[in-house]
Formats: C-alpha cells, sequence, structure tokens
C-alpha cells in the first residue's frame, strides 16, 4: 500500500515533464518568422503581458526563445505559450462549440483542419500541446493528436541539453507553492478565455 501511494506523486512528476516535453517541442517546431507574424498581429495588451514574460526590453523571437529555455519548468513557457497561442485557442474553441470543454478526437480532427489555415500548423500544435500542459479533460485525446495525426503531430524531438530535473518531491514548499499558484492562475486564464470564446458563438448564433 505504501508503495502505491509513494508511486502516484512519481506518475504525476514523470506525467508533468511529458507535457512539458511536448510543448517545448511545439515551440522547437515554430520558426522564428512564424513567431515573429504572430508577435506582429498581437494586440496591445497581449504585447504587454508577453514583455513581462520574456522580463526584458527586446521582444522578439529570440527573446521568447530565450525566456523559454530559462523557465521550462517554472511556468514560464507554459504562460508565453497561452499568449502566444490565445487566438488560436479562441478560435477552437468557437470551432468547437459545445464541445469545446469535452471534445472526442473526431470532433478535434473535424475543426483542426480550418484551425490550421487561418492560424498556421506551428501555432496550432502550440495550442494543442498548450491545452496538454494545462491538463485539460482532452489531454490524453489531444496528447495522441500531437504523436500520431499527420495534420498536427510534432516532428521528431531533437537532442538538446535540458535543465537539471528535480521532482516535485525534492522541491522546499514556498517554491511548490509558487509553482501551484502560478498553474491555477494560468488555469484561470484557459478557462476565462473558454467561457468568452462560448459566450462570444452564443451572441454571434442569437445574431443570425
Amino acid at each position: 500500500m505504501g508503495s502505491a501511494v509513494a508511486s502516484w506523486p512519481v506518475n504525476q512528476v514523470k506525467t508533468r515533464l511529458q507535457s512539458l516535453g511536448l510543448l517545448d517541442r511545439a515551440f522547437q517546431s515554430t520558426t522564428d518568422d512564424e513567431l515573429t507574424a504572430v508577435l506582429e498581429a498581437m494586440e496591445d495588451d497581449h504585447r504587454e503581458a508577453l514583455q513581462q514574460l520574456v522580463d526584458g526590453d527586446t521582444l522578439d523571437a529570440a527573446a521568447i526563445r530565450e525566456a523559454i529555455t530559462r523557465g521550462r519548468l517554472d511556468g514560464t513557457m507554459e504562460s508565453i505559450a497561452l499568449v502566444v497561442t490565445d487566438a488560436c485557442l479562441a478560435d477552437c474553441i468557437k470551432e468547437l462549440g459545445d464541445h469545446a470543454d469535452h471534445p472526442s478526437s473526431d470532433q478535434l480532427r473535424e475543426v483542426l483542419p480550418g484551425i490550421v489555415e487561418r492560424h498556421g500548423v506551428a501555432i496550432s500544435r502550440m495550442m494543442l500541446a498548450s491545452t496538454v500542459a494545462g491538463e485539460a479533460p482532452a489531454a490524453a485525446i489531444i496528447r495522441d493528436l500531437l504523436k500520431h495525426d499527420d495534420l498536427v503531430k510534432l516532428p521528431p524531438a531533437e537532442p538538446k541539453p535540458m535543465p537539471p530535473l528535480r521532482a516535485e518531491a525534492t522541491v522546499d514548499a514556498a517554491e511548490r507553492d509558487a509553482l501551484k499558484a502560478k498553474r491555477r492562475e494560468a488555469k484561470a486564464r484557459k478557462q476565462a478565455a473558454s467561457r468568452a470564446a462560448r459566450e462570444q458563438s452564443a451572441r454571434d448564433r442569437g445574431r443570425v
């Protein structure tokens, strides 16, 4: 019994690291030109949020990648992904409609071609990987799409040095609480975006 209890947090950490690995690969597969295009299309409030996350005077593709390298494990990479893919996520939520919270594999496959056409495959992959890292209810389905679907599957991972990984059980209480707070904040932002997109979709249908 004690062994089973001890393995639960270990499995959680493993799953967490795997999810972050998918998101990191999504960033790696995005070109500087694709990141620059997203930056240029961003509204001012999104640029300001991204500037705070990058924590520097310059906001460009190189600054984003540097911030991701520093913040793979502390929530920074996830927060950057949320800002960068916000428009793509809102579009996906709108297209899924009432199925947005718990979409099936078929429902996702139905809307993804249009999402990719409007936002590009790189940003669409990043959006999907971000929902996996955010522990969305459909995370298992989306993870499978990122691994096997011909439209959005991630390219093979490129070998690269990673910062030392520490299991959450070895992190001191203050740092662990800070990590949990960042995850709650990211999840709250995602839920708010989902609600706003559904409400807008409902208003649009009401005008028809």
